[in-house]
């Protein structure tokens, strides 16, 4: 039998610096929190708001003083069926009582059931599981690569991404994402990437041309740019870089991170382009605010990948994937899915009310509850100021790009949620976009 370790002698091995004598913390449940902590803590990625919200149901948030907002961003289109749905509680409390984690050694229940929801609802033969919409495009990236190498060869390599897109914040996602604001700083690049302006069909011919299209390995598109200024992808674009694909032998991978589950009106935006692509990737909405991400292929391609090539030590939780299944149980429904179109048409009407009434908008475009609000001349650069308008009165909402404000709703807000968000959207701009 070991001897007891003495106190005194296990605390001389760790180095003074590593503590901090007489701190005494409250219990995590009842520590005092504030906004300040944020910037005396965190490590400074993010800028959050001033306000802290501690509730949601629904498409309401209340922050620390009680107050309620209106949710027009779902977390950066994430929690799809609103916060705190009873679906979702009920399927991470009884999955919380039967099983929380196993390593991939092993299988689970729930991983299985939504990996055979998704394949039976979508072109795909094959799931891989991971934790968010960057894994999963990583994944579909190295995948995409190591099929090219495997069946053609060692050349095979480049990528065809477009300028302005957003797909992750991994070194190769960051890198396929084209935006320089996210890749610079960070050392060598991952080499073989071509970026082309989206919707350029010319563009993307040219790129295919160069070295023969021989050296393609994928083309990898969001069929909506989010990040970029929720541009919609023209059917030539988006059936064009099919065409190309598929003469080059190159995969096509489809970026649905945020276009995906429901969010455009089908259960996978693609479903609605008269294209079917060889990956696609999926998150955001997918856990409806439990992180899981997902890429989706065939079986032909899913086989170059073997045991031990990639991986994840939390792809396919059993806790995210309960949640998960019922998120998809809820959302692929004729009911939810012609709501989105139908709550489409009552914000596309409340927005053109807002123009006529004082015209702040250049454009407004989407699909589904994905719109962007592209600002007027005049007030070009002040969507961030909008954002924060907005949240004083009460509002929720994302920008896409300086000149862009989003709007990412629940997939199913009330019409009357949507009515006084549109108020308060309203109110908020007209604080905001007055002449010098």
């Amino acid at each position: 039998m070991k001897p007891p370790v003495d106190p005194a002698t296990a605390s001389a091995v760790i180095p003074a610096t590593a503590r901090r004598e007489g701190t005494s913390v409250s219990a995590p449940s009842t520590m005092p929190v504030t906004r300040a902590m944020f910037d005396r803590l965190m490590v400074p990625c993010y800028a959050p708001a001033s306000f802290v919200p501690v509730r949601g149901e629904g498409s309401r948030v209340w922050d620390q003083q009680g107050r309620m907002y209106i949710d027009f961003a779902s977390g950066v289109a994430v929690t799809a069926l609103g916060h705190c749905h009873p679906a979702m509680v009920r399927a991470l409390e009884e999955q919380a009582r039967t099983l929380w984690h196993v390593s991939n050694w092993f299988t689970n229940e729930p991983a299985l059931r939504l990996a055979q929801r998704l394949v039976d609802a979508t072109f795909a033969d094959r799931v891989f599981f991971c934790n968010s919409g960057a894994e999963a495009n990583e994944a579909a990236l190295k995948l995409a690569r190591r099929y090219a190498h495997d069946r053609h060869g060692e050349r095979k390599v480049r990528v065809i991404s477009t300028l302005n897109a957003f797909h992750g914040r991994t070194l190769f996602t960051v890198t396929a994402g084209g935006q320089a604001k996210y890749s610079s700083g960070f050392g060598p690049s991952p080499a073989g990437i071509t970026h082309i302006p989206y919707n350029d069909v010319g563009a993307l011919e040219a790129a295919f041309r160069e070295e023969g299209g021989d050296d393609v390995c994928a083309v990898i598109l969001e069929p909506m740019q989010g990040e970029g200024g929720m541009t919609p992808g023209t059917p030539a674009f988006l059936q064009a870089a099919r065409r190309l694909c598929t003469e080059h032998r190159a995969l096509l991978i489809l970026d649905e991170i945020q276009s995906g589950m429901g969010r455009t009106g089908a259960l996978f935006s693609y479903m609605q382009k008269g294209i079917v692509p060889d990956i696609l990737t999926s998150a955001k909405g997918l856990g409806g605010g439990f992180p899981i991400g997902a890429m989706l292929t065939t079986d032909e391609i899913a086989g170059v990948f073997s045991v031990g090539v990639h991986g994840t030590t939390y792809g396919g939780n059993p806790l995210a994937c309960a949640v998960a299944g019922a998120v998809f149980d809820l959302i692929n429904t004729t009911e939810v899915l012609d709501g989105v179109k139908a709550r489409h048409a009552l914000f596309m009407e409340g927005l053109k009310a807002i123009n006529a009434r004082r015209r702040v908008f250049r454009d407004l475009r989407g699909e589904g509850v994905w719109l962007g609000c592209e600002l007027d001349e005049p007030w070009r650069g002040k969507a961030f100021a909008v954002m924060q308008a907005a949240s004083d009165a009460g509002l929720l909402v994302l920008m896409a790009g300086p000149d862009v404000v989003r709007l990412a709703p629940s997939l199913v807000i009330s019409l009357d949620e949507i009515l006084e968000g549109l108020a308060r959207l309203e109110t908020a701009l007209n604080r905001v976009l007055v002449k010098d």
